[in-house]
């Protein structure tokens, strides 16, 4: 038994019409990590226990700087999409919809947190 109907089962849409979306910005995020966290572990390796000059030396160039960032930004959108995706399926009622905001907003608070500071140690 089937509980799609057949327009939604042609256009590979669930029955919130949002699932192949997260989904597919799941499977684009975590492509773009497969390559952004190698090279992140490389250019921030040899970074890690540097004086403090040295970091801003470091930092100051912009490839570091950016890979900084775009790793920042694609595992916490990532990780934001992740955890969105678990609160809806395990959580229920009013509950979940405070759990996935504080998630969100946490997530945001973290990342803008992490790009000023990167922002800061490069200028």
């Amino acid at each position: 038994m089937s509980y799609l109907t057949a327009t939604k089962r042609a256009k590979n849409l669930g029955s919130a019409h949002a699932g192949t979306g997260h989904h597919w910005h799941m499977i684009v995020t975590s492509v773009m990590l497969t390559g952004l966290v190698p090279v992140f572990i490389f250019t921030f390796g040899p970074i890690l226990g540097m004086p403090y000059a040295d970091v801003l030396g470091a930092l100051s160039r912009p490839f570091p700087a950016i890979v900084i960032g775009l790793t920042l930004l694609v595992s916490l959108v990532h990780f934001r999409n992740g955890v969105q995706v678990v609160l809806e399926d395990y959580a229920h009622g009013a509950p979940r919809r405070i759990m996935v905001i504080v998630a969100v907003i946490a997530t945001y608070a973290i990342l803008a947190t992490g790009l000023f500071a990167v922002a800061r140690l490069a200028f």
